[in-house]
């Protein structure tokens, strides 16, 4: 079937929700398949990401849902991977067929909880050959999140002590192989079920944060990656050197700990991260090298998407949780 017949005639399963609050207001539903339009392209979604965000803005927290509030019904979801099926005008960089990954709808449109998504062209990269697309669904948000923590608002270097929080999760396993390609010294707290995992990775030093306290333990440092935020964030400013910056990434509580690092005297930033496909290709060829690995804790169908977000809300996931949308 051509694409433009697809696209006419067929239909899409996608997931939804026509207000906020518990999963139990995701479902999944029926539409038209939509076109692209100029600058974008249609992706047959093989794998859609969770994010940390996607559970928040269901229960109408943070800025996104502020954003959407008033045009609910809406298809959550910003990371994709799949094939593109259909190209609209003015793009020249892709074709049917490509296999592409990208942090698409962000932060309003979403739709990546979808068999069929539309994306920006200039949001998508090429997917190495040796990364289904099931795991390459895991990447965009939260590769990107650690990259552009570490090497934009950080400006890590190699030979410098970094401290990463939940360095098993999503964003943390990412951000812990960036600054290990780097030649940082990396120091990662995480739970105990969690320490061999860190050790394959190449961590110099786990701290188990139930039994030890890492301001103790860790001082002079120059990053500081807090992907835990509140007090967490709080009392990392006093590991950092007088030189060293703290990067937080919850929102929530950005305002607060950037505050307490002024009252301080030291540095501190929020940071919101956002697409940006030459990001992702230096992501993708450390990917295709073997310098980086995506781990994919567990795989759901469209129709198990209450159960991912379950999952997703206790916050103790290893790596990524993706939907498969095939």
């Amino acid at each position: 079937m051509e694409s433009s017949d697809l696209t006419e005639t067929g239909t899409m399963r996608h997931v939804v929700y026509d207000r906020f609050g518990e999963r139990d207001v995701l479902r999944v539903t029926e539409s038209p398949i939509p076109r692209p339009g100029e600058g974008e392209v249609l992706v047959r979604v093989h794998g859609a990401g969770l994010n940390p965000i996607d559970w928040k803005t269901r229960k109408g927290m943070g800025f996104v849902a502020t954003q959407i509030e008033n045009s609910l019904p809406w298809t959550p979801g910003y990371d994709a991977a799949g094939e593109v099926v259909e190209v609209g005008e003015g793009v020249t960089t892709l074709v049917p067929g490509d296999r592409v990954m990208g942090m698409i709808g962000f932060p309003v449109t979403g739709g990546a909880y979808a068999e069929y998504a539309i994306a920006d062209a200039e949001d998508l990269a090429i997917v190495p050959e040796e990364l289904d697309l099931i795991a390459a669904a895991g990447v965009p948000l939260a590769a990107l999140t650690a990259w552009q923590a570490l090497f934009e608002v950080a400006e890590l270097e190699s030979g410098q002590k970094i401290l990463i929080h939940a360095g098993a999760g999503g964003v943390g396993h990412f951000a812990v192989q960036f600054a290990l390609e780097r030649g940082a010294h990396v120091i990662v707290t995480a739970s105990s079920r969690n320490r061999d995992f860190l050790a394959e990775l190449g961590v110099h030093e786990v701290i188990d944060y139930h039994t030890t306290d890492f301001t103790e333990e860790c001082y002079g440092l120059d990053v500081v990656l807090d992907l835990v935020g509140g007090e967490t964030g709080k009392r990392s400013l006093q590991t950092l050197s007088d030189s060293g910056v703290l990067v937080t990434i919850p929102t929530v509580t950005a305002d607060d700990v950037v505050s307490a690092a002024e009252a301080m005297g030291v540095r501190a930033h929020g940071m919101r991260s956002r697409p940006d496909a030459f990001h992702l290709d230096e992501i993708a060829e450390l990917i295709e090298d073997g310098d980086v690995k995506v781990h994919v804790e567990q795989v759901f169908s469209l129709d198990q998407v209450q159960a991912a977000h379950e999952l997703l809300e206790g916050g103790h996931v290893r790596g990524k949780l993706v939907l498969d949308c095939r």
